[in-house]
């Protein structure tokens, strides 16, 4: 083992260090660059590998705050960025953490889309573990690794539907890089208890696999029973190496996401982010919402333009919540109205996969609604007809939140909430600043992909970015600092509502719905408690009744400073 945390007869905190020389500068999660001490320098063989000045955290954090700046464009941040990641983990940490509200797209969402467009050609050191199909019989010995002794975390994609981009084969491995980046920075989570996977089973991109610089199997995807065995044997080398792991399945396409969600949510701590934390942030925004507008959940009308994964996940944890506020099961679901590609979903559609049936309406119940064409009723002919509180975005389609669509259900509703989500910006369904003007500022907005401030009522108002990343690290927060054995939909409805219960709009009605990113890790501190709570309370986690969880939670957050090295 290359270190080992310690703590000396004061009780402050050391590491014990077994590399020395350029073995110990290369090890990105104990490099600290010229900030070795004079002592530490002599007792590592480092005397003369560096410049002779001692630097601190907080100069080598200025130096690489002006050297982001000097870049020209966010993609050159990016790079900057994973290289900095991947030579000093608590300088990169201690930089994305001081501006996380300026760097945190960067490092995510909407650059981390254009990183994995061009990861490839962008590729620079190895991070993670990727497991190539013709591979698939060498994943035991792949995960012994001894490097990965401390993993309490791992994200793995088979890249074939990054963002709104589409199958990126190998270069989807940003994402996983990109997500737990925000465990660590947002969540606390040691970076070296975190493992970025991807499964590459192949790309239907015909680019990337004519692309000579492409770096993944140049092969058409695996699918149907040999794709199923090969997920199969992955998890099951997963249960093998790390018993006790949290496992967030991350992009993959619908025709797969569902499925491995419900094969293996009862074999293993396992969830998707796409489905579950996309739902829960929703609806964590969507409580917060409820105090601007001051109309009850189980009055909503709810239109979601998307039908997939993330825009069912969403409707189920909010048809729930729902439920819960005292509705009954058919009272809910009449209040959902979904719409994908066919147009609105209807009962007699002959091609419903199971997670979109209970959300299909009846043709009874539409039966006098006014239609332009009864062959396919769009999201205009929904919009006209229901006259929707609620209007959610997780197609994909850009621009499909017309000025038209928005005025229309601006005129039957006091404060339209809308809720634009789709990742990256250039696939957001509209722009918060168009939102505001077709509804004379009434709109209340979430959006998926950060933008800048608005003017609203004449002053600079900000823009509230419901990504995930107010959930997921979080939970895994929670999850990991008790040990739960499973992840129920119980702890993501605890962590919407632990969310909403931070919302700035709670205290003032004409503020924000999220905190902002500045507090996120106060945020991720309170769904973590919240989630852990609820995973003691189940069954799934123990925990003694005479220990103060936040405050166990609470250490066990990682802050990215340097400790003293001994030998």
């Amino acid at each position: 083992m290359d270190y080992q945390l310690e703590k000396d007869n004061d009780g402050k905190p050391y590491l014990k260090v077994a590399l020395t020389d350029y073995a110990l500068m290369a090890n990105s999660l104990l490099n600290k660059g010229m900030a070795f001490t004079k002592e530490e320098r002599e007792t590592f063989g480092l005397m003369g590998l560096l410049p002779p000045h001692v630097s601190d955290i907080a100069t080598q954090r200025e130096r690489s705050y002006l050297a982001v700046k000097s870049k020209p464009n966010n993609l050159e941040k990016y790079i900057y960025l994973r290289d900095l990641q991947d030579s000093n983990e608590t300088l990169f940490y201690n930089l994305v953490n001081h501006h996380i509200e300026e760097l945190l797209p960067i490092v995510y969402t909407p650059t981390v889309g254009l990183g994995c467009q061009r990861f490839s050609h962008v590729y620079r050191r190895p991070r993670g573990v990727f497991i190539a199909y013709p591979n698939r019989h060498d994943m035991d010995k792949i995960l012994a690794n001894p490097r990965f002794d401390k993993v309490k975390a791992i994200v793995v994609s088979d890249g074939e539907r990054i963002l709104g981009l589409g199958d990126q084969g190998a270069g989807g491995m940003g994402i996983p890089i990109g997500k737990l980046a925000l465990y660590t920075s947002c969540g606390g989570i040691h970076p070296a208890s975190t493992l970025p996977v991807l499964l590459d089973t192949g790309t239907n991109n015909a680019d990337l696999r004519h692309d000579p610089l492409y770096i993944g199997w140049r092969h058409e995807r695996v699918r149907g029973e040999d794709y199923d065995k090969f997920i199969d044997e992955f998890v099951t080398a997963v249960k093998k190496r790390f018993p006790h792991v949290l496992l967030q399945w991350e992009d993959f396409a619908q025709i797969n996401a569902n499925p491995i969600l419900e094969r293996y949510r009862d074999q293993i701590c396992t969830f998707n982010d796409d489905i579950q934390g996309t739902a829960a942030v929703a609806a964590g925004t969507l409580f917060a919402a409820i105090h601007v507008t001051g109309m009850n959940l189980r009055d909503q009308r709810i239109v979601v333009a998307g039908a997939g994964s993330a825009g069912c996940g969403i409707s189920k944890l909010i048809m729930h919540a729902m439920m819960d506020a005292g509705l009954s099961r058919e009272e809910a679901k009449n209040r959902f109205f979904l719409i994908d590609r066919p147009g609105l979903l209807l009962d007699n559609m002959p091609d419903l996969l199971p997670f979109q049936k209970p959300f299909a309406q009846s043709r009874d119940m539409i039966s006098q609604w006014q239609l332009d064409n009864s062959n396919q009723i769009t999201l205009k002919d929904v919009v006209k007809n229901v006259h929707p509180t609620l209007l959610i975005g997780v197609s994909g389609q850009p621009g499909i939140f017309t000025e038209e669509i928005v005025r229309d259900m601006a005129a039957h509703v006091e404060r339209p909430i809308i809720f634009p989500l789709s990742n990256p910006t250039s696939r957001c369904e509209a722009a918060p600043v168009d939102l505001l003007r077709w509804t004379n500022d009434k709109a209340v907005i979430g959006t998926g992909s950060p933008f800048e401030a608005v003017l609203k009522s004449g002053k600079p108002f900000r823009v509230d970015q419901t990504n995930n990343c107010y959930i997921f690290p979080g939970m895994g927060l929670g999850i990991i600092a008790v040990k739960a054995r499973r992840i129920t939909e119980a702890m993501f409805m605890a962590a919407a509502k632990a969310l909403a219960d931070t919302s700035p709009s709670k205290a003032n009605a004409e503020a924000n719905l999220l905190a902002p990113l500045s507090e996120i890790r106060q945020v991720s501190l309170q769904v973590a408690t919240a989630v852990a709570k609820e995973a003691i309370s189940s069954g799934l986690a123990a925990f003694p009744d005479n220990v103060d969880l936040k405050e166990h939670i609470q250490n066990y957050m990682w802050m990215p400073e340097y400790l003293p090295y001994r030998k």
